[in-house]
């Protein structure tokens, strides 16, 4: 078996709805002109998103004891069983995509146990039999990739690469149509915007007194706002309603994920953290003003118009979820003030490049 006559491929991404969204370029090229088959082997949070993946033939879900809610599982079971699992599917070959904090060795010890025959990743430890291709991981030492960049750079070394390195998500059209019906419901004026204040990590949160400070000048502008998040992020979203005028909207637990990807495909802009929807935005093209905590340097807006607000710290690329200085500088040190010029400035220079206009901003 060579990599050039596998057809049936396990692609593993153990982590979260981003991440899985940031592999979908690699995806794409694997599938590749040979329409290979590709399953992917994911954690149930990224199962949810997986399944609007079009390059996805095929998905696993297997969360491994590394991740939280694993945490207190009674026994191995479950892990014994995947390994049965992909045995029996006979898989022609399997590829990791981890972050370059992370080990792949796990992932490597299940594909090998379930003897799939070759076996692709980037590893700072040498895997010896684990892998039958062993990409030292030096990212650390020698400056760090966007995440997207990192999982097509892992796929070309096999030969598999697509021209297509946009993010990708599929809303049915069922979906869509539902959304615009909403949203014409709404009555909204040609200047609004979503807002997505929440994200995973405390580390990665704006706080809510300074988004307020920022929709307050955005509102006295003329535009409307909708809010967005997860239905235990309802409380955040009201605690910021409280300090502003009484016509903002929240859709806060309202939406399923592909609602919320067509209401950001329809909108005109989205401010959010660096959390799921702004890699959906990248993959529906929207542009986006991403209040970006240093935690971590690869997860930027991928090809989409943005602009990136930050405050640079001693103590940027911490990789933490919790701040471990406490002080949360890279977040809380951006002025609402340059928030809300930043939204507004976006959309004027992405509606006037839809008219033959200049425009500067991109993600990368």
């Amino acid at each position: 078996m060579s990599w050039d006559t596998a057809r049936d491929v396990l692609c593993v991404r153990l982590d979260q709805m981003g991440d899985v969204l940031m592999t979908t370029p690699a995806l794409r090229a694997v599938r590749g002109s040979r329409c290979r088959r590709v399953t992917l082997l994911t954690s149930s949070a990224g199962a949810v998103v997986a399944r609007h993946i079009p390059e996805v033939s095929d998905i696993i879900v297997y969360d491994p004891p590394r991740m939280k809610h694993s945490f207190h599982r009674p026994d191995a079971r479950e892990d014994l069983a995947i390994i049965e699992t992909l045995r029996a599917r006979r898989f022609d070959a399997g590829i990791i995509f981890n972050v370059f904090s992370q080990s792949p060795l796990s992932a490597a010890l299940l594909l090998y146990l379930a003897e799939i025959p070759l076996r692709l990743a980037l590893s700072r430890e040498n895997a010896y039999a684990l892998l039958t291709d062993w990409i030292p991981d030096t990212e650390a030492a020698n400056g760090i990739r966007h995440e997207v960049r990192r999982q097509l750079d892992l796929v070309r070394v096999v030969g598999w690469e697509h021209s297509d390195e946009r993010l990708s998500f599929t809303i049915p059209v069922g979906v869509s149509q539902r959304v615009t019906s909403l949203i014409q419901s709404l009555g909204l004026r040609s200047s609004w915007m979503v807002v997505h204040p929440g994200a995973s990590a405390s580390s990665r949160r704006y706080p809510p007194y300074l988004f307020a400070k920022a929709l307050r000048i955005i509102l006295k502008s003329g535009w409307q706002v909708i809010f967005t998040g997860s239905l235990e992020e309802v409380p955040l979203i009201e605690e910021i309603r409280a300090a502003l005028p009484p016509e903002t909207i929240s859709l806060a637990g309202k939406l399923s994920l592909p609602e919320l990807a067509a209401l950001i495909d329809q909108a005109p802009l989205l401010l959010t953290n660096n959390t799921g929807p702004s890699h959906i935005t990248a993959a529906v093209g929207t542009p986006v003003v991403t209040l970006y905590a240093l935690t971590n340097p690869q997860h930027t807006p991928w090809q989409v118009p943005s602009i990136v607000l930050s405050h640079d710290v001693p103590c940027r690329n911490c990789l933490k979820s919790v701040y471990p200085e406490g002080h949360n500088h890279c977040l809380t040190l951006i002025e609402p003030r340059d928030v809300a010029q930043a939204c507004i400035h976006l959309f004027d220079a992405t509606t006037k490049s839809l008219y033959g206009g200049h425009y500067a901003y991109t993600g990368d």
